[in-house]
Parts: C-alpha cells; structure tokens; sequence
C-alpha cells in the first residue's frame, strides 16, 4: 500500500487524470463534457431575455428529464448540491451531476428538487481549485440552511469534486489527485440535514482513505473497476468516464435517506 502512496504514484494519477480529462473534451455523447458554449458561434440569433431558476417538483409518476438550475434556489424540500470534474464545463456536471439530479426527479416522489452548483474553477491548479470548491460548498450549505430550516442536502461529488466533498465533511485530500487540504468543514448544527452523500471516483480511495465517521452510513461511494483515481493500480483511465451508469443506484441510496 506504501507505494502508492508515493510521489510517482501521484504523478501517474495526475497524467491519468490529464487523459480522462481530455477524453471528455474530445469524445462525443451526453456523457461528455463540451467547449464553453458562451465560445460558440451560435447558429439562430441569442434570446433577449434570460430565463429564471427553478425548481422541480417530482409527483408520484415518472416524468421526463429537465435540466437542473445552477445557482441557490428558494427553499424546496431535497436540494442536489454537485462539485463537477475536471474540466467539466460550470454545472451540475454532464458525466454524474445531470444523470444523477434527472434520476433523483423520479426516485424522489412527492418531494420539490432544487439544486446547486459548487462554484469552482475544477481546473489542475492544485490545491487552489479544489479548495475554492471546499469553501463554496460549505459557505452556501450555511446560508441556504438558514434561509431554508426545513431543507434536506444531498452532497455529490466526481472526480476533484469528489475531493470537495471530502474536504468539506472534515476528509483532507492532501496528497490526493488534485486534492488539498480542507478549508472549510461544515457546521455541525447542519450535519443532520446533510441525507446522503454521492461519490463517485473519489481520489481519496487511491490514498486508501474512505468516508468515515457521522457520514459514513450515509455515504455511497462508487469507484469503477480498473479507475486509477480512486482504484490502485488500476489502468483503465476510459473508466473514469463511466459514472452516469450509476446514477439510478445512486438516486435510489439517496431517496431512501431523505
């Protein structure tokens, strides 16, 4: 377990992770993350007004999938709180976020769904980005339990967002693959309003680390055969992509805590 550990280890996660990341600038599909749009050329001219956030209300049937707000939305009963991946454009995050809010509307009968974005830039620049998302997610989690007391929190984190998360509920990721140490933690009158926390290729589990402790029980951490971000020696950086598979597994964990 020592070796991996180790500075080369480290280094060879980062070059992985430089891969799975350029993989979903380049590789096509939903599942991918894509070009800042605000870059693109658009082909029909640009609305002239914006359309506000809101939120979602999930009745007892299945209804079809809608994109999720990126910004603090008013009080709804389960929020989505999602620190994206690497290089993935500003969001909830095409390769876990997105699937993961589309499966929590039909896994979360009867219940209103807002979410949040963790403002972060999710860039290789470490420890400074993953620590801007640390102090992001807890400084919104303490505002928005104020304003909303009756609210639930569903945390998800992939990839360094993964390292958000950790870092947020006490976990340093120092050492880790675009991880750093914590922050922030957050505050422990809001801790039993936190209902489940969705990982997915967490680099902390390369370290041998894990969620234990007052989350560990509502904790569902995924990890991929053969990812080298969270799996030691794994090999397979294609399986750092593979994630949204686990968004109803995941949906339905989370459901089943709020």
């Amino acid at each position: 377990m020592t070796m991996w550990n180790s500075l080369p280890h480290k280094r060879f996660s980062q070059t992985v992770h430089v891969c799975a990341a350029a993989l979903m600038l380049t590789v096509g599909g939903t599942a991918m993350a894509t070009a800042d749009p605000s870059k693109a050329v658009p082909t029909t001219p640009a609305p002239a007004t914006t359309t506000p956030a809101t939120t979602t209300t999930t009745p007892a049937t299945t209804t079809p999938a809608t994109t999720a707000t990126t910004t603090a939305s008013s009080c709804t009963d389960v929020e989505l709180d999602a620190a994206r991946g690497t290089f993935e454009s500003p969001g909830l995050g095409t390769v876990v976020g997105q699937p993961v809010y589309s499966a929590l509307q039909s896994a979360l009968t009867g219940k209103t769904l807002g979410s949040y974005a963790v403002n972060y830039p999710a860039s290789l620049v470490e420890p400074s980005s993953v620590q801007q998302g640390n102090t992001d997610l807890v400084n919104h989690l303490t505002s928005q339990a104020t304003a909303c007391p009756q609210e639930e929190f569903i945390l998800l984190g992939y990839s360094q967002g993964a390292n958000v998360v950790d870092n947020s509920i006490g976990i340093s990721s120092a050492g880790a693959t675009v991880g750093g140490s914590s922050t922030a933690t957050i505050p422990s009158a809001i801790q039993p309003k936190v209902a489940a926390i969705l990982l997915f290729g967490n680099p902390i589990r390369a370290l041998g680390k894990s969620v234990t402790g007052t989350y560990a029980s509502r904790t569902d951490d995924f990890c991929a055969t053969g990812d080298p971000i969270c799996q030691p020696a794994g090999a397979n950086a294609a399986a750092h992509l593979t994630y949204g598979t686990d968004a109803s597994a995941a949906a339905a964990f989370a459901a089943a805590r709020v």
